[in-house]
């Protein structure tokens, strides 16, 4: 089943499933995740921790004898299957399937990847995951949803934030989320009963908002002044020549004159992008 990484903790306070797969571009909430199924393995008696790699030339039999094979130390074992950005093909799609069919006894696999796109998602494989265990998606938080999961951590260390003081550090680490963490931990040192203010922000927190020059571009583009500031300081911060956010600019400008053109003209738009 799919459950989202805000519904982890819940979920292991109440049973622990037989395998995990955990994927996706966001590594804090990953490395979180992963942390979380671990600890909760270890509280319930699985005390051994095996660990596969996979790489270039790795042998998927490997998975089914290690799991199969006794424990030498323990009853219980938590199995790691480190994928990364690797993909299982033909090998690996089948090795998964059979150890879906014949889950081992006192063994929970934690499995670990990289981004997955959709197409794989639909594979055989990933299906079987999903119906025998559980798959979390560690995927970016969205600006409209950043503020709720700032307020939401800041309320589990302990704070009590202002709106004010929400806003503001969500427009500071802006996508983020392990700069986010870090700070959130830095205020969780020095908190009282009192309010978490937005002062209280600006004299703790430095800027750790992540831009690109594309960044800059979409921010203009889309008639965002407040934004396009916000990103000039940044990448001005991080030493970036003004000459190429000016040419990316004006390559966007370009291209959508060219756009509307050929819109204007009725004619094809997929030669302006080759």
């Amino acid at each position: 089943m799919r459950l989202p990484p805000d519904k982890l903790a819940a979920h292991l306070r109440k049973n622990l499933a037989p395998l995990y797969l955990v994927f996706g571009e966001e590594t804090l909430l990953a490395v979180e995740a992963a942390d979380a199924i671990r600890a909760a393995a270890r509280q319930q008696g699985y005390s051994e921790r095996e660990c596969l790699t996979v790489e270039t030339g790795f042998d998927w039999h490997t998975l089914k004898q290690l799991a199969s094979s006794p424990s030498l130390f323990a009853n219980r074992r938590l199995l790691e299957l480190r994928m990364g950005d690797a993909k299982p093909g033909d090998a690996g799609s089948k090795a998964l399937n059979d150890y879906v069919g014949r889950l081992p006894e006192d063994v929970v696999l934690l499995m670990t990847a990289g981004k997955i796109d959709w197409q794989t998602q639909k594979g055989r494989w990933f299906t079987a995951l999903d119906s025998a265990g559980v798959v979390i998606a560690a995927m970016p938080v969205e600006m409209r949803q950043l503020p709720g999961w700032i307020e939401r951590r800041l309320r589990d260390r302990g704070l009590h934030p202002t709106p004010e003081a929400v806003t503001l550090l969500s427009e500071r680490i802006e996508g983020n989320l392990l700069a986010a963490a870090q700070e959130i931990e830095k205020l969780a040192l020095t908190a009282t009963d009192q309010p978490l203010t937005a002062e209280i922000i600006l004299s703790a927190v430095g800027d750790s908002a992540r831009y690109s020059i594309y960044d800059f571009v979409d921010a203009a583009i889309l008639g965002q002044p407040e934004g396009v500031a916000r990103i000039v300081d940044g990448l001005r911060g991080e030493g970036v020549e003004p000459v190429l956010a000016n040419w990316a600019l004006h390559r966007e400008v370009r291209t959508l004159t060219a756009l509307a053109f050929a819109r204007s003209q009725r004619q094809p738009q997929d030669p302006i992008f080759t």
